[in-house]
Order: C-alpha cells, then structure tokens, then sequence
C-alpha cells in the first residue's frame, strides 16, 4: 500500500471516529479534528483551519438537510427573527477574524487557537455538569436587550467559527436556549441555519490567503475525511442514547483539553 493510500485510509478511519463522537453528543466534530489535522498529518496551523473550515461546511451542510426530517422547514422559518439576530453579529466576526487570522503571525494564530480549544473544552465539560433545559422564557424580555446582545454573542461566536474552521454549534446552541428561550431540540437545527452562512463568509475571506491552496494539495485526503465523516455521524446518530450523555461530554471535553495541550506542544516544536 502506497503512503498515499495509507494517509487517505487514516484520513477516512479519523473522520468516521469524529464524525461519530459528533454524532453522538449533537456537535460536527471540527473541534476534534483541528488538533488531529495538525498533529497527525502535520498540517500548518492556518493550512489546518482552511481545511476544516471546508469540511465543516460539507458536514453542516448535510446535516441540516437531515435535521428537516425531525424538525420541520416551518418551525424553523418561525424563529427567523433568532436566526437573523445571531448571524448580524456573527457574519461581521467571521469576516474579520477570518482576516486577521491571514495577517496573524503562526506563533500568535497558534496561541490563539490554543486559547480557544482550551474554552470550548470549559464549555463542554460545563455543558456536561449544568445541562441545558428546554426555557419558556428568555434572559430577557423580548426588545432591544435581546437583539443587542444576540449581535454581541453572535460576533464573538463568529470569530470562534473562523478562527478554528467550526460550525460553532456547542456556543450557538446554549446562546440560543438561554437568550432566546427556544427548544433545545430547535436551537440545533437553528444552530445549523446559522452555522451555514458564517462559515460562508469565513471560508470565502481565506480564499486570499496563500495557505488556500491546501484544499487543492489535499483534494483526495479531503474527500476520503468528508465521507467517514458523514457515515460517522450516521453511526453516531443511530447509537443516540446508548451511553449517558452527561458521561460522554465530560470525556470529550476532557480529550479536547489534552488534545489541545498536546498540539500547541507539537506545533512550538516544529
């Protein structure tokens, strides 16, 4: 078997892994595969976010088109006014992030990222001990606060998406249960509608970076990871409720952290 083949079996054997971690927790799994892009196929931190920026667009993608079956294409239309709120701040962020990430030296892009992967992992261990609850109200009451702080919310969501190549779907859902009030069940699908164009918006701004060319360089790698990945979350979806999800997102917070630790030591290294 050629080095090739091997890269692409493991790119497949990785992305079906995360892929069905995601699909057992609710999340896409990008958080996951940053650190396994960088550390175990050596990628560059910047060439690493492009790249999982585009596969998380492919996995959104068709994830919300799966998600219409259980939540449907009406209910969410009815809640547009959330959708709208988040994303006047969140395409804002990414947009810039997704800027200053190009003109960002490695060394601060990687502490940077460093940074972040070390909150999401506080995230999802918090998420795991303070689960959320389906709320009948919002933090506030429905007017100028809520719109006001669902643009700052969705502005620094949108830097967290651009900056790390995520969908941003464990800070979009928890925002949209506890500022909104909405179903815990519609905040992911309405996570996904705001997910989409965010990562839109930052995924074409890296478009002028050198580092661009990845996707091109990794075409095959690409699709072997965006294929276990969607038969991943497939998997996942289907063992939904076989293990106490309080139990699964302590570990995955806690092998995010360790994960995180261990690329920011690789990437000082090389």
């Amino acid at each position: 078997m050629s080095s090739e083949s091997k890269r692409n079996g493991k790119g497949f054997l990785s992305g079906t892994l995360i892929g069905a971690l995601g699909g057992l927790i609710g999340l896409g799994g990008a958080e996951f595969r940053l650190p396994v892009l960088m550390g175990s196929f050596k990628m560059p931190t910047l060439e690493a976010v492009i790249f999982n920026k585009a596969m998380s667009l492919t996995v959104v993608a068709v994830a919300l088109i799966f998600r219409t079956k259980s939540i449907a294409v009406d209910q969410l239309f009815a809640h547009l006014d959330i959708v709208i709120n988040l994303l006047a701040g969140s395409l804002i962020g990414a947009w810039w992030a997704a800027g200053r990430a190009i003109k960002m030296s490695r060394i601060w892009l990687d502490r940077t990222i460093l940074l972040l992967l070390v909150i999401l992992s506080f995230v999802m261990l918090s998420e795991a001990w303070m689960p959320l609850h389906d709320s009948s109200a919002g933090l506030f009451q429905p007017g100028i606060a809520t719109i006001i702080a669902g643009v700052i919310a969705g502005f620094f969501i949108g830097n967290v998406a651009a900056l790390l190549g995520v969908a941003g779907g464990e800070l979009l859902i928890p925002t949209i249960v506890i500022l909104f009030g909405a179903d815990i069940k519609l905040a992911g699908s309405l996570s996904l509608m705001i997910s989409l164009p965010t990562m839109i918006v930052g995924f074409s701004r890296y478009t002028n970076a050198d580092a661009f060319q990845i996707l091109r360089k990794e075409k095959k790698l690409f699709v072997w990871m965006v294929i276990g990945s969607v038969i991943g979350a497939a998997i996942g979806g289907l063992m939904l409720g076989m293990f106490p999800v309080r139990v699964l997102m302590t570990l995955l917070g806690a092998v995010l952290l360790i994960s995180a630790i261990k690329t920011f030591k690789h990437t000082r290294q090389r």
